[in-house]
């Protein structure tokens, strides 16, 4: 079966794959389908890394990556991890530590660290850009706001088309304006950052809107028989996030792992308490505890990572060691197709599992109108 799309990226299968972790990417592209890895968690130095081992492994497929360039930010074009330290405020620490001490949770290292700047400033974005374009990618994606006008160039220029996110018609209206080659309208059932319509209103409007740009949907798809019913709405292929999280490759924790395969739809929530901007997590401890009376308001992006990221660290740790308390804070992003996921099963069968379930859909409707 000949797809559109696979002609702009070279997939036999388009079903897109975005995970922070190199096996998930990998595994997904020699399986047919198209691994995409997301940028965000890593310096230059380490992106370089682990695209030279995707390039290693995976078997000449092709494979994206995801740079997350938010368009605007509360923060100063030139400061320092070390200088958005002093900008979380002593209440914000303390409620942190707080919430691990009762828990019984101790950190190795401080709350809030690190040395150089942060990975969604335009300086690193860029560098993480020029890391990209230097390894044999057939996609680049960017998240939160419009892809950038030298993401954009390059992309043309290198022949690697650029995807867009976009959570609402007139997002993609302003992408397209913008250059951007495929849209990815992802709803508000989706994992991670997302806005608040959902898929099945959003996917048609976006089609609608951007006639002639590919779309992909996103949102809360974890089966074979939701991407053909996205496709029959006019979609290109799917974007997918959730579903990789419950991989034997993924990068969560096994803890994690069994919350997923346990979680129904309704488990899941849009909170800021993570990133400082909505994004669909797994309800947790973490939640409750931000949401009580009395608690301060989440920090804006990026503070509120740089309290979270080295908080859920420790709490891994310790729920991975037993804690039962830590199990309950426990949390990662992921949307709400949670429900539908049963098991944890290597990437490569999902993505057979997508095929043979698309394929039923498709045999399915064809019977269905004689």
């Amino acid at each position: 079966m000949a797809f559109r799309i696979s002609e702009m990226v070279g997939c036999d299968f388009p079903l897109f794959a975005f995970s922070h972790c190199r096996d998930v990417v990998a595994a997904v592209s020699r399986a047919g389908g198209f691994g995409v890895l997301g940028a965000s968690s890593f310096s230059p130095e380490q992106l370089e890394l682990e695209l030279a081992w995707i390039d290693d492994h995976v078997g000449g497929k092709p494979y994206g990556v995801d740079v997350l360039i938010p368009e605007n930010q509360t923060v100063g074009r030139e400061v320092t991890l070390e200088e958005l330290a002093e900008s979380i405020t002593p209440r914000h620490r303390d409620f942190v530590l707080g919430l691990l001490r009762d828990n019984g949770i101790t950190l190795d290292q401080d709350l809030v660290g690190g040395r150089g700047r942060p990975t969604t400033m335009p300086d690193v974005s860029e560098a993480l850009m020029n890391v990209a374009f230097g390894h044999p990618i057939r996609l680049i994606a960017n998240a939160l706001g419009i892809a950038p006008p030298e993401m954009i160039a390059r992309g043309k220029a290198s022949g690697v088309p650029v995807a867009a996110l976009v959570g609402a018609k007139e997002h993609a209206l302003r992408q397209v304006a913008a250059g951007v080659d495929i849209l990815v309208a992802q709803g508000g059932e989706a994992g991670g950052h997302c806005g608040e319509v959902s898929t099945m209103v959003l996917v048609p409007e976006v089609v609608r809107a951007a006639p002639s740009t590919p779309v992909l949907a996103a949102g809360g798809i974890v089966t074979g028989r939701q991407m053909a019913g996205c496709m029959a709405m006019g979609a290109a292929g799917v974007w997918t996030g959730s579903v990789w999280l419950a991989t034997t490759e993924s990068e969560t924790s096994e803890v994690f792992r069994e919350k997923m395969v346990a979680a129904k739809s309704r488990d899941t929530i849009r909170s800021k308490a993570r990133t400082g901007k909505p994004s669909r997590q797994l309800r947790s401890a973490w939640h409750q505890a931000w949401e009580a009376e009395g608690a301060p308001a989440p920090l804006p992006m990026p503070l509120m990572s740089m309290l979270s990221t080295p908080a859920f660290t420790a709490i891994d740790r310790a729920a991975a060691a037993g804690n039962a308390a830590a199990r309950d804070l426990s949390s990662y992003f992921v949307g709400q197709g949670v429900g539908l996921i049963d098991a944890v099963r290597p990437a490569a069968s999902v993505v057979q599992s997508f095929k043979e379930e698309f394929a039923e859909a498709l045999a399915d409707m064809t019977e269905m109108a004689g």
